[in-house]
């Protein structure tokens, strides 16, 4: 049975739920420093600290006291179980490492991604997590989360992207003008450690949709910083929370630009892991940033038009069109085996219970479809 619907979901953003005990155990951040970054600059690192759970308090509540890290510029939470969800609100606040101050407290995005199981990493567990949110240079972390059944394991992950990457040419070819597809940031320029990559690219028969995310976080960033930005969710993916390797195939800063994603080559179909249950034959284009109230200038659509409309007709497809797809997993919004109709061009949300893109890119797919399909 094929079934369509176009939905809306009415998800609740989590916001913050009161006065939230700020317990004061203390405990010892782990720190695992991995070689990334750019060839020309500083290795990244990422520094995991467990949140303890407290004895005899509210087992609803966990935190960790503010304290002094070594540096960071995004920064994550994971936990043990991959079929578990937060169930409650994460917060953090961070200190500047230029001026010293602290920063208000913020929300983390609990949307937990998954990646599907059987393959995508080829030893250890997969370790669920929020979307991680880029904090700019700091040096110092507090955190608080409160819920019913909050997961064992909760772990802070503190991401170091490493220097900027500043190439002195770009080490592959941009695409010719004729194709259609922007100019793309390679992965050895934004300065993908490729030693990380915890095995070879899958490959599936072609790509017959194109799932559009955003990596929710934040948009305070200059676009200066968006290969730092890439280069860290890099590391978060790999190095927190156990993937292969980045999950998205392609990513797109608030300024249009388009920087090549999981390895494998972008004219292949390399199974990604961006959409749970739908990642065989299809393809991702995540959008730096929180779309959720923002809106998606007309660069970005542009950006992400163009390489949508680029990757489906390398198999012939309109990207105007729709495809039905097979469930490869019961991901809480679909069951394996069911068949789904789907646009070409879908939002993260019409594959798996999630707000992902956010309500404001989500109500442009529509407009970026036409731009697409006039592109050919």
């Amino acid at each position: 049975m094929t079934h369509a619907r176009t939905l809306t979901v009415a998800t609740a953003v989590l916001g913050a739920a009161g006065a939230l005990l700020c317990l004061t155990a203390a405990t010892t951040a782990t720190a695992t420093v991995t070689p990334a970054g750019g060839p020309d600059g500083r290795p990244g690192s990422v520094h995991s600290v467990p949140v303890p759970v407290p004895h005899g308090a509210d087992p609803g509540a966990r935190a960790l006291s503010a304290r002094t890290t070594g540096p960071f510029s995004m920064i994550g939470l994971t936990w043990d179980d991959p079929k578990a969800q937060l169930g409650g609100t994460a917060q953090i606040r961070t200190r500047d490492a230029r001026t010293g101050l602290w920063s208000t407290w913020r929300t983390l995005d609990t949307d937990a991604r998954t990646p599907e199981s059987g393959g995508e990493t080829a030893a250890g567990a997969v370790r669920p997590g929020a979307q991680p949110l880029w904090t700019g240079a700091s040096d110092g972390v507090q955190f608080r989360a409160t819920g019913d059944g909050l997961p064992a394991g909760l772990r802070v992950e503190l991401v170091d992207p490493g220097d900027p990457v500043t190439p002195a040419a770009p080490t592959a070819p941009d695409a010719p003008a004729e194709t259609g597809l922007p100019p793309i940031t390679w992965r050895s320029w934004w300065g993908a450690d490729e030693s990380l990559v915890r095995s070879s690219p899958t490959y599936t028969k072609e790509t017959k949709a194109i799932f559009v995310h955003h990596t929710a976080g934040t948009n305070a960033y200059q676009c200066s910083e968006s290969a730092s930005l890439v280069r860290g969710i890099f590391l978060y993916h790999v190095q927190s929370q156990g993937w292969n390797d980045i999950g998205y195939n392609f990513l797109v800063d608030k300024c249009g630009t388009v920087f090549e994603g999981r390895a494998g080559g972008i004219d292949k179909p390399v199974k990604g892991a961006h959409t749970y249950g739908f990642n065989t034959d299809t393809s991702s284009i995540s959008v730096i940033g929180n779309y959720n109230t923002a809106t998606a200038d007309a660069v970005v659509r542009s950006a992400v038009a163009r390489v949508a409309a680029w990757k489906l007709r390398l198999y012939g497809h309109d990207p105007a069109g729709a495809v039905t797809l097979t469930s490869g997993a019961d991901n809480g919004y679909y069951t394996t085996g069911q068949k789904v109709l789907l646009a070409r061009i879908s939002g993260h949300r019409d594959g798996y219970p999630t707000e992902c893109p956010g309500s404001e890119l989500y109500a442009a797919l529509p407009e970026i479809r036409q731009t697409a399909a006039a592109a050919g």
